[in-house]
């Protein structure tokens, strides 16, 4: 039953990150994905809700990283619904979710090194150089990304695509 459900959070979570780089790339060229966004924006909701479920004694930093995902999600889907509203909201809208998004892609890293045999050899205990380096990278690409993303959305509302 553990090992189904999972699946299930690591099929949500796959589908989160894939659909949310898709609309990243739709914030970038000033679209605005819909169907992409939605898809988004609730399977990484309930990628953090059901990381809650899995059967633990502590606290572990993926529950610290599943709250802080959905203060921004909560904050996204506010902004998604006040787009028009104003520019602050747009902004918040956009930060809001190029974090969540990031969140999201923070932990795939960590479970590739934790469960890919190759990279847990250079990172056995995630403080070793090579996982440090590549969360750096990860961060970067996406302090980078969600700049550009703010400053493309900023322009005014996004077109239907």
């Amino acid at each position: 039953m553990l090992a189904a459900f999972t699946a299930f959070h690591v099929l949500l979570s796959l589908i989160g990150i894939v659909a949310g780089f898709v609309f990243l790339a739709g914030l970038l060229s000033s679209k605005r994905l819909e169907g992409w966004t939605t898809v988004f924006l609730y399977t990484t909701i309930a990628t953090s809700v059901t990381g809650y479920i899995f059967p633990v004694d502590h606290i572990m930093p993926s529950h610290i990283v599943g709250a802080l995902s959905l203060i921004a999600l909560t904050i996204a889907v506010l902004g998604r619904k006040r787009l028009r509203s104003s520019e602050g909201w747009r902004k918040a809208y956009v930060i809001s979710s190029v974090t969540a998004l990031y969140f999201n892609t923070f932990v795939l890293v960590a479970q590739m090194f934790q469960k890919i045999p190759v990279l847990h050899a250079m990172a056995p205990t995630q403080s070793e150089p090579p996982f440090q380096i590549a969360q750096l990278v990860v961060l970067l690409t996406f302090l980078s990304l969600g700049t550009r993303a703010t400053m493309k959305f900023r322009g005014g509302t996004l077109r239907a695509a």
